[in-house]
């Protein structure tokens, strides 16, 4: 396989040679667990790299690929679908042909689905029949985890195992061949969460704590996070521990507090006593990613309770906004790394972190790289936490709301360069035509706005950047030391309103304190949220600052320089006339990298997926899509093909397009 890769790459004997090196440096640095043909895990392997060997589809020929096949869960779309569904944002993985070679999706519903990857037809599918319509409940699957029990006699039931956990509060192991529940893991293949997340301080009212996101899985430990969707809302939220459990019984195994109640811990001291009895949050929401060999995982924890406001929980709140670095088999703290000091602005870090392999200097580096929501890149070694590019503790704006003391400084890499803009002015104002670029510059003025962290008040500010990175993450090219990401380029509105002026009636409302919403109290503060996108966007619907809103990106992680930044999407879905400009069409979701030097991506509210050249940006292929493909594709090789599959679920929260429920497969035509 690698020497006919070679062959077919080759343009000259240097380059021969570095994707030689490559190879050699992958497989002796931990690389090797990319399978070339596979795509084991949701970030293609366990460090989350989203790099694939596979070649057959190439530059020249992309232009070709068509729909190989499509499936559908069955799930409706538009409105026929409950609120609270996000549709299918689901990354597949493909179990090896030992465990099956089954393709493995989870629905919106949760039900886990087993689908030949060459047709696209169901093996296999077990539906954990979760109570559908729910309020407060967001109904969305974003991937599954497979194990191997390496005690076990090969072509035993279980001996290899999909590992999912549901929004109810389960963990389900099934065995990867059949789909049936593991019998002797948990009781007859599930673990009920609940007790483990009621026993944990300060809330126990925890039915909001979600887990959606798949779970990480170091040796024969599973490690899971959660999402506290109440901890916006008040202060006493649940508890966002992260906890992990054995993969063959189902046991329970160690626990990990962000908000560290033990006295002995040594962060404990930074915060105070009434806090570390009340805050909660700081959860780890979005993916983990592991080193396998170091026995480490990797956390990209959250901001702590409430969001927006912090005169509860002074100090800088560690372990809250941080990438923390475990010992997986045991929980033990190695390192930590704290990206948001006391944060009132919702900067959780919602990418995962990439366990990747930079090299420079003729040395190769184990780092991790954190991408983060206002659009700063911070890459740190990965055994110790020390920053790979230097870190500056810079002054930032302390003056908020009363009784919340903001931190005086905030962390800023020296490289690589922010993503997006760190600064609003008036002068900032944007628009298609003079009409629009007014109004934009009186929303403006009339905001609070400024540099980077200017924290949120009564008046209204423009949070700029707003949300540049999100659970997409990015995707890294071994052999060009890329990082390739889509970061998103306008600001967002954040206001607090004293309770006294907020209307009772409209708070109880199902938006209130949402996105676009009215105004929600924040149960034990003095103030009420309001926030969202639109308030900061002109007549006409769009961002009022300059386009793109939204990019691809190319980082060269030796020395930290941008190489190139296209637009990502046009706006004829957006706007009010369907012009298909390329300005950026935000969404969420990521992109892969191919051996070919191909970037696949869907995240784009165009509802399109593209492929680009990963050497100069150039975009070589667009086709349209049912609706959004607001999740990250895979590609792998089954019978000697290339297939590339995305799901096209859309996003009802943020983006206006129907959600539905579509996995679709690209491949070149068959000869």
């Amino acid at each position: 396989m690698t020497r006919r890769w070679i062959h077919t790459c080759a343009g000259n004997e240097v380059f021969r040679m570095r994707i030689n090196l490559a190879l050699v440096l992958m497989a002796f640095f931990g690389v090797s667990h990319l399978q070339a043909q596979g795509w084991p895990s949701y970030g293609g392997d366990p460090g989350s790299s989203k790099y694939s060997l596979l070649n057959q589809i190439t530059k020249d020929n992309v232009d070709d690929l068509e729909i190989a096949w499509s499936y559908r869960t069955g799930e409706g779309e538009g409105p026929t679908l409950r609120a609270g569904h996000f549709g299918l944002q689901v990354t597949p993985i493909l179990l090896p042909d030992e465990a099956g070679g089954a393709l493995v999706i989870c629905s919106a519903f949760h039900r886990v689905i087993a689908l030949d990857p060459a047709t696209g037809r169901v093996r296999w599918e077990f539906d954990p029949e979760i109570e559908r319509g729910r309020r407060g409940i967001q109904y969305k699957c974003r991937g599954v985890a497979q194990w191997h029990d390496e005690r076990a006699a090969e072509g035993t039931a279980c001996s290899w195992r999909v590992l999912t956990n549901t929004i109810d509060q389960r963990l389900i192991a099934l065995d990867a061949r059949t789909g049936q529940p593991c019998a002797r893991f948990g009781d007859a293949g599930t673990v009920l969460l609940t007790p483990y997340i009621d026993a944990s301080l300060p809330a126990t009212d925890t039915p909001g704590v979600q887990t959606y996101m798949p779970p990480a899985i170091v040796g024969d430990t599973v490690i899971l996070g959660s999402s506290v969707g109440s901890k916006f809302r008040r202060v006493e939220a649940p508890s966002g521990a992260v906890r992990a459990f054995d993969a063959r019984t189902g046991e329970f195994k160690w626990s990990f507090d962000p908000v560290p109640r033990n006295p002995d811990d040594p962060e404990a001291n930074s915060w105070t006593s009434k806090a570390l009895a009340i805050t909660g949050g700081a959860n780890v929401w979005s993916l983990m990613s592991v080193d396998e060999e170091r026995d480490l995982v990797f956390l990209p924890t959250s901001s702590a309770s409430p969001n927006y406001y912090g005169g509860t929980r002074p100090g800088d709140n560690r372990y809250a906004n941080s990438t923390v670095a475990l010992r997986g088999s045991t929980g033990e703290l190695i390192w930590h790394f704290q990206i948001v000091h006391h944060d009132v602005w919702d900067w959780d870090m919602a990418s995962q972190p990439m366990a990747i392999d930079v090299e420079r200097d003729g040395k190769i580096n184990p780092v991790v790289v954190q991408l983060t929501k206002h659009g700063l890149v911070f890459v740190f070694d990965r055994e110790t936490g020390k920053p790979f590019f230097p870190v500056e503790e810079r002054p930032v704006p302390t003056d908020g709301v009363p009784n919340d003391i903001l931190s005086p400084t905030q962390p800023f890499p020296t490289a690589p360069p922010p993503l997006a803009p760190l600064s609003l002015s008036p002068d900032d104002a944007w628009g298609f035509t003079f009409y629009d670029k007014n109004a934009c510059r009186r929303i403006i003025e009339n905001l609070r706005h400024g540099e980077v962290f200017t924290p949120p008040t009564t008046q209204g500010t423009a949070i700029m950047p707003g949300m540049v990175n999100n659970y997409g993450a990015g995707a890294f090219d071994p052999e060009r030391n890329f990082l390739i990401t889509n970061p998103q380029r306008f600001p967002l509105f954040i206001r607090l309103i004293p309770n006294d002026e907020v209307d009772p009636d409209l708070a109880k409302a199902p938006m209130a304190g949402l996105p676009g919403g009215p105004p929600g109290f924040i149960d034990g503060t003095p103030y009420a949220i309001e926030r969202g996108a639109p308030q900061v966007f002109s007549p006409f619907g769009s961002p009022c600052t300059k386009p793109p809103w939204y990019t691809l990106t190319a980082i060269d992680l030796t020395n930290g320089e941008i190489r190139w930044a296209v637009p990502l999407g046009v706006i004829d879905k957006l706007a009010p006339l369907p012009v298909p400009i390329k300005l950026g069409a935000p969404g969420m979701g990521g992109p892969i990298v191919t051996a070919a030097g191909l970037i696949f991506i869907g995240a784009t509210a165009d509802e399109r997926f593209r492929a680009f050249d990963i050497d100069t940006g150039k975009e070589l292929w667009v086709t349209d899509m049912p609706t959004s493909a607001m999740a990250t594709p895979i590609t792998y090789e089954v019978d000697g093909r290339q297939f590339v599959v995305v799901a096209a679920g859309g996003h009802h929260a943020y983006y206006r397009q129907k959600v539905s429920d579509y996995l679709i497969a690209f491949a070149l035509p068959e000869k």
